[in-house]
């Protein structure tokens, strides 16, 4: 999955206040032009997931209403934005901003995952099986195509630091978890692009005993490092804007791998 389906648009007055929210952190971001590191993207890694296990909460119904319009999709990456925002420029009043930042983030990411593990043992449809085997080739995969990248392209590697790991380990996520829900778990894939890929597997031989997630997984990685090594000249040149791009590239796969983790983790398809 590259966006969760089931967009929907909220209130017009949660609306309001959200696009006015988002417009403020913009103006706050321009005004301070805070300084993007390798370590600043590494930092906001619990923020990327935030926004998609919310919406996981959303779709499971268990947040007040209130909160609601402001976790559904796509409403609930500008929620997350706007509050992650407000914790960065506060952190940076701090001795230690990233750890702050990244605290933070992680407290916030802690409550849907708690919501979301309660709502599968109160109805019993608990199964962290399969999703932990995909969090495993997850990480298994993305260290595999960082090693590669540092074996192949050190100069591009040592460039994107610890920001480009994070954009392979988030897609490799997002492979793994895509390839174990459509081919394990019985869920379909929603993006038309990756459902292409995932219907041309289903006409190769290997069909009936790989499935159809290999390849997608593999077009998947391939494109991740082949982005990663492309955005390293650019680190070089503008290191701000350079991992500022690779921030929302991570966020492209990190945040649909930790929607499909914990999904799966108490849903049926």
């Amino acid at each position: 999955m590259v966006l969760p389906s089931g967009f929907t648009v909220p209130p017009l007055p949660a609306l309001a206040v959200l696009l006015a929210g988002v417009a403020a952190a913009a103006v706050a971001l321009a005004r301070e032009r805070p300084p993007l590191t390798d370590r600043t993207v590494l930092a906001f890694a619990p923020w990327m997931a935030l926004g998609s296990a919310a919406y996981v909460c959303y779709q499971l119904d268990l947040l007040p209403a209130a909160v609601t319009p402001f976790a559904s999709a796509p409403a609930v990456y500008g929620s997350t934005f706007v509050v992650a925002v407000a914790v960065w420029l506060g952190a940076r009043r701090t001795d230690s901003p990233k750890r702050v930042l990244a605290g933070v983030g992680l407290l916030a990411l802690s409550v849907p995952v708690a919501l979301t593990a309660r709502y599968g043992t109160m109805n019993d449809s608990f199964a962290p099986l399969w999703p932990l085997f995909a969090l495993l080739a997850g990480f298994l995969l993305g260290a595999v195509c960082w090693v590669a990248l540092r074996r192949f392209r050190p100069a591009d590697a040592r460039a994107v630091d610890g920001a480009g790991a994070l954009v392979l380990f988030g897609h490799a996520l997002d492979a793994a978890t895509t390839a174990v829900g459509v081919d394990a778990l019985g869920f379909g894939e929603q993006t038309p692009l990756s459902r292409l890929v995932m219907e041309f597997a289903a006409g190769l031989p290997t069909a009936p005993t790989l499935g159809v997630g290999w390849l997608f997984v593999l077009v998947k990685l391939a494109v991740a490092v082949a982005v990663v090594a492309l955005l390293a000249d650019y680190v070089r040149e503008a290191p701000t804007e350079g991992f500022l791009l690779l921030a929302l590239v991570a966020a492209v796969g990190l945040g649909p791998g930790a929607h499909n983790l914990l999904l799966f983790t108490v849903a049926t398809p």
